[in-house]
């Protein structure tokens, strides 16, 4: 599992995240902005009240936390079976 190690606000609710293994990029959230939780990225200065998590997640207040693995594919491109090996062997199910 990832860790996030640095996070930066950028413009247009997109982050500059660093990961324990070294890897950085941007990832652009703004699609998600004002549905469901994410509501309350409505308001900007709450979206830059972003912080690392203990373990290593990013969080919004008690309200929204987002899984580092998820930002981890996002920021690289790669698939869940390219950092999960395991998953390769796993059948399909319909």
């Amino acid at each position: 599992m990832r860790r996030i190690t640095k996070v930066k606000v950028l413009p247009g609710y997109r982050l500059e995240l660093q990961f324990d293994d070294g890897v950085s990029g941007t990832v652009d959230l703004s699609e998600s902005v004002g549905k469901g939780v994410f509501a309350l990225w409505r308001d900007p200065l709450a979206f830059n009240r972003v912080r690392i998590g203990s373990s290593g997640e990013l969080v919004w207040d008690d309200r929204i936390d987002l899984c580092p693995d998820a930002l981890y594919l996002k920021v690289t491109g790669k698939r869940p079976e390219d950092i999960f090996p395991a998953l390769r062997n796993q059948p399909a199910h319909a």
